[in-house]
């Protein structure tokens, strides 16, 4: 054995991990005398099929998904909805697609490895690199848990009839953390059958408004299939994939997956995962996309071709549907912030577990968890409670800040999908899970695409804000360093030996002596 090999074990011991092995999920599974007979190794049968084992996988995919239905995304499919029409529901639909794949990987690497993104990026990048990817992690959690937090507190305001005003809506927000910490002390399954709750609530409030409102089943079908897009509605398009790719989501999906106990020196266990993460992360942001669809056709059907379609934001349109449809013994004003609210409460929450994972797997911090994610939580809060005071009394600046937001995930999405496809597709990291040169090529086309998607939304922002020399300067900079650390974090990809490579060689190396 090497020394790097007798080194390793001592090293994992002492790092951090996503999951102790207390708190993992146990899968029912099969003894000693089974697993040979299973072993694929071996020549033996892959394990049957088993609802009751994809019931104990089922979780990891739906507190992914809850990213795909956090306020920043209701607001862009609503205002897709109502600039666009029905037009639009084609590109929700790939990129919902877009974002699976991404997902999968990141679910692949998580299972392959048995150790989390963050982690992995820890080993991989030197320390001035991973610092970097640290803090565009957390400054994109920030970004987001700003639009979470301020899409909680809109909500709150809208069922306290504007009693509660919006700093107040954050600081009872904020507080999910607590009910997080509570929860995660009763065990990951009973967190997850929370999250659940909130997916259904918002699923019911969202097909009671599709129900109330009638939108057109023809044009949501052709919308569906028949691809397309006008210079009028380009921005909308954007604005659809831009929501769809979270960085902080790429690094929470490869932790959570840890949740289940699945022993990754057993490659068919690791296939048998893989096989139900699949399957249950497929049907999670297949229940996402339909949330999406109602929201869009709904403001497809009540706001497109009139004049206000460009006025309608999230702090608005609850008022606005309620002016279309009137009260009755439900108004629809409060069955949209009820799931407006389940939103921006899930999505929260799973911010909170994400700092968690970015944090400790970057930074290698071993604290006990309530303080971290007072740690993370405070992080977000103090910014928010700031945009909370400042844009409390105008609706229009609080769009304008979402699209300086959306501008911000944007940015960092190259700094999770790039270290992702970089370390699924090395063999030396997933060994025969690394990726096929044909998945290899579609997933780096993927990523082009939205990377350059995301760019078109950079450049259109920053062009209409630098028409200064003084603005146009720092501008200019940062796109220089911007786009030079992209290419290095590539060609570290490519140029990139890991210790087991080392450790390898040294053996052969010493067998040869011998």
């Amino acid at each position: 054995m090497s020394e790097t090999e007798r080194e390793r074990p001592l090293l994992q011991a002492s790092e951090e991990r996503a999951y102790e092995e207390t708190e993992k999920v146990l899968i029912v599974g099969i003894d000693e005398e089974e697993d040979a007979d299973y072993n694929d190794e071996l020549g033996g049968n892959s394990p049957k099929f088993s609802w009751k084992k994809l019931w104990l996988f089922t979780g990891p995919g739906f507190l992914m998904s809850i990213a795909f239905l956090d306020p920043g995304n209701l607001e862009s499919d609503l205002q897709a909805g109502a600039i666009a029409g029905y037009s639009l529901i084609w590109l929700l639909m790939w990129a919902t697609a877009i974002g699976l794949l991404i997902q999968l990987l990141s679910a692949r690497l998580g299972v392959a490895t048995g150790r989390h993104l963050a982690e992995l990026c820890r080993e991989e990048y030197p320390t001035w690199a991973r610092m970097v990817l640290w803090i565009m992690a957390e400054i994109a959690l920030i970004g987001a848990d700003i639009q979470e937090v301020i899409g909680s507190a809109i909500a709150i305001k809208i069922l306290s009839n504007g009693f509660v005003p919006l700093w107040a809506g954050v600081v009872i927000t904020a507080l999910d953390c607590f009910i997080f910490l509570f929860l995660e002390n009763y065990g990951i399954r009973k967190l997850e059958a929370v999250f659940a709750i909130l997916i259904a609530t918002m699923a019911l409030a969202f097909a009671w408004m599709f129900g109330q409102t009638k939108p057109s089943g023809t044009e949501l079908l052709v919308g569906a299939l028949v691809p397309k897009l006008s210079s009028r509605t380009i921005k909308q398009a954007v604005g659809i994939v831009g929501c769809i790719i979270m960085p902080h989501n790429v690094f929470l999906h490869s932790a959570l997956v840890q949740s289940r106990e699945v022993d990754p020196k057993k490659r068919f266990r690791v296939k048998e995962a893989l096989k139900y993460y699949s399957i249950e992360s497929t049907g999670a942001l297949a229940v996402s996309f339909i949330i999406n669809v109602f929201v869009t056709t709904v403001f497809a059907k009540s706001f497109y071709g009139t004049d206000i379609a460009e006025t309608i934001g999230l702090a608005n349109a609850g008022q606005y549907l309620q002016d279309k449809y009137g009260g009755g013994f439900f108004p629809i004003l409060y069955i949209w912030a009820i799931g407006v609210l389940a939103a921006g409460q899930s999505s929260t929450i799973t911010g909170t577990y994400a700092g968690q994972f970015i944090m400790g797997g970057f930074l290698n911090l071993k604290m006990k968890k309530w303080v971290r994610a007072l740690i993370t939580r405070s992080c977000a809060i103090i910014p928010t409670m700031i945009v909370a005071l400042v844009f409390d009394s105008s609706d229009s600046l609080l769009d304008e800040l979402n699209e300086w937001l959306n501008v911000l995930q944007s940015v960092q999405i190259p700094f999770a999908v790039i270290p992702l496809l970089c370390l699924v597709s090395n063999e030396q990291i997933m060994g025969s899970f690394k990726i096929q040169p044909l998945v290899q090529t579609i997933s780096w086309i993927v990523a082009a695409l939205v990377i350059a998607i995301n760019g078109y939304l950079m450049v259109d922002f920053f062009s209409g804000a630098a028409r200064s020399l003084v603005l146009l300067v720092p501008v200019i900079m940062f796109a220089v360093a911007y786009v030079s650390f992209v290419l290095y974090l590539i060609s570290r990809g490519l140029t990139y030996t890991p210790w087991q490579l080392v450790a390898s060689k040294k053996e052969t190396q010493r067998d040869d002596d011998e």
